[in-house]
């Protein structure tokens, strides 16, 4: 059987590893000269950088890939469990050492509230129930059909999954730092805290399961292993030429045309590229001859954006850990402009990444490397990134000097940054979204897009946009789905 796979970021590579392993012909289309989407990495002047994510949990859904073709992973890749997973820092200079030693947890959660240790105590034991029901017994199920949704509503509302994150966390947690801390964790996938399905509480018990790790060379040296397995096991890889059209008759596909008008037969089409995209510009027959799936795709609500700022420095932050979380003063107010209101506010919250903290290749001996991530409103708010994107670059060096990193514009030696407008144009997602659609109740599991469409016979997806969801072990277990469904 031939299957072509459209993009090449974890969902795509993994979906195209999975399929050869069955013994498919198996071609890879990469719109770039280079592999990962939305992992890609960016060299400049000594200076490696990772375009994408950083943490990476649940390590086995990655060596497993390796070990279909009874491969040992350390030939490949070198996964570093980290100490500390990240430092949480608050607009008072309060900071939290955030890790899988529970100990340390407590202690710390002691010094913000005592009484708060029986409700995290109790917090991490409803998140494993969450867990075993979310991603161990649903991460790779199929919801193609709305019975197995109504299958597991029972369970899902036992669950709380009708709550938020926040308000979860809220339940068991008093202390606001506590809570910001504890519920964060929505925003690592696309999703606001206060309106994400609680059932993303369990990314908080993945954490402790597995815990977090780092990629030595940056998690573009995985991207470079899963290649090297591929050019191993004979996955045909296409490199710089963008798929234009799905080809189709009628319902059923075809094959693809890509830009430079070569045709590509297939019957299975699997496509890592967002799904909005895929539908609205891909294809040649009109979805909206469906009603009920025009109806879908229009209410649905996409993540917010994201200004990912990248640079070198010539002096060494020894102070700064590898995950840094700095919370502004304003949280819900802050969440509520990003997402709702659409509209930009000072008071940021910012993910700041030392990469050579635990790796000194990726730097220049004697320098550091960084990049700093703050959500912002996706493209729907019309902002125009050609001006603001260096209003944002200067206030957001201006608070990381003013919160960790002294003299830091004049230490700077390499920037660049990246805007929504970036994930729009070279990553093709819908209004330039960070993470693709939302994880609330309404837009998980079976109101995603499907894994297998709707719509056409022989059209599949892997990815942030379909079942389970955004972040390297959703992106990883839709491929799974996949090897289920094909």
């Amino acid at each position: 059987m031939k299957s072509i796979i459209i993009g090449s970021g974890f969902g795509g590579i993994a979906a195209a590893l999975r399929l050869r392993a069955k013994g498919h012909q198996v071609i890879l289309v990469e719109k770039h000269q280079d592999l990962g989407g939305r992992a890609r990495v960016f060299k400049k002047n000594g200076f490696t950088y990772d375009g994408g994510p950083t943490v990476i949990t649940a390590p086995y859904l990655i060596n497993e890939l390796f070990e279909l073709f009874k491969k040992d992973p350390k030939d490949y890749i070198n996964l570093s469990p980290l100490k500390i997973w990240y430092q949480f820092i608050f607009e008072d200079k309060t900071k939290f050492n955030y890790s899988g030693d529970e100990n340390e947890m407590i202690k710390q959660i002691q010094k913000l509230n005592k009484d708060d240790v029986k409700g995290y105590e109790k917090l991490v034991n409803f998140t494993k129930k969450i867990f075993n029901k979310g991603f161990i017994e649903l991460a790779d199920i199929s919801f193609d059909k709305p019975y197995i949704m109504i299958k597991q509503l029972p369970a899902l509302l036992k669950l709380k999954s009708y709550k938020s994150v926040y308000s979860l966390v809220s339940s068991y947690i008093k202390n606001e730092k506590l809570r910001r801390i504890l519920s964060m964790h929505p925003l690592l996938v696309g999703g606001n805290p206060f309106t994400t399905t609680s059932i993303y509480g369990l990314i908080l018990y993945l954490e402790k399961k597995w815990g977090i790790h780092y990629s030595m060379g940056g998690t573009g040296n995985i991207i470079k292993g899963f290649e090297r397995l591929m050019n191993e096991v004979g996955v045909k890889i296409i490199k710089g030429h963008e798929v234009k059209k799905i080809l189709s008759n009628k319902k059923k596909i075809t094959g693809v045309q890509l830009d430079d008008q070569t045709v590509l037969e297939s019957n299975n089409i699997i496509c890592n590229a967002d799904p909005p995209a895929v539908y609205e510009r891909m294809l040649n027959w009109n979805t909206n001859k469906s009603f009920l799936f025009k109806w879908k795709k229009n209410r649905m609500e996409y993540s917010m954006g994201l200004f990912v700022y990248y640079f070198g420095t010539k002096k060494k932050y020894g102070n700064v850990e590898h995950h840094t979380i700095k919370f502004g003063n304003k949280y819900k107010e802050h969440l509520d402009d990003i997402f709702d209101n659409k509209k930009l506010n000072d008071d940021i919250s910012y993910y700041l990444h030392r990469p050579s903290s635990t790796d000194v290749s990726m730097a220049p001996k004697g320098n550091d490397c960084f990049y700093v991530l703050v959500p912002v409103p996706n493209n729907q708010s019309d902002i125009n990134w050609a001006i603001e994107g260096e209003r944002m670059k200067n206030l957001v060096i201006d608070k990381m000097q003013n919160d960790l990193m002294p003299n830091l514009r004049e230490n700077i030696v390499e920037d660049f940054y990246l805007t929504p407008d970036y994930f729009e144009k070279e990553l093709n997602t819908k209004y330039g979204s960070g993470f693709s659609i939302q994880p609330k109740f309404s837009q998980s599991a079976y109101f995603r897009f499907h894994n297998k469409s709707e719509i056409y016979d022989g059209l599949f997806f892997v990815g942030a946009g379909t079942h389970p969801g955004a972040g390297v072990p959703g992106v990883l277990s839709s491929a799974k789905v996949l090897d289920k469904i094909l």
